[in-house]
């Protein structure tokens, strides 16, 4: 089954609320308005973050985004207001550094090592 697209759901209580914030993570404004109460990011050529309103399952996303210079990433994200969070090294891995927004979901930036891919 190769795929093409992924598409990945962050649910919020609020989409007022949290899109403000999404923009400063991602640096920009969603680049699809899909209604009132859902919104997209691409956040690579085939990969895209869609907030949308559900308070039942707001809070408990885990979004992974990787990066090829994780410190360069956290400086833009540091720049933009985001808190920079602590990085954790992963041996023979690579380093991840996980930030959770204010309902609790965590997107997490993470660097693979060369050796890994």
């Amino acid at each position: 089954m190769p795929a093409e697209v992924l598409f990945s759901g962050v649910s919020t209580a609020s989409l007022a609320s949290a899109q403000p914030w999404y923009e400063s993570l991602f640096g920009r404004p969603p680049e699809v308005i899909v209604n009132a109460g859902e919104v997209m990011w691409q956040v690579c050529d085939g990969g895209w973050l869609y907030l949308v309103e559900n308070s039942t399952h707001a809070g408990h996303a885990l979004v992974a985004v990787a990066v090829s210079d994780l410190d360069h990433a956290l400086e833009g994200l540091a720049l933009r207001g985001i808190d920079r969070p602590a990085v954790e090294t992963l041996s023979g891995v690579g380093r991840k550094a996980p930030i959770v927004d204010p309902e609790g979901n965590t997107i997490t930036f993470i660097q693979v090592d060369e050796a890994t891919t």
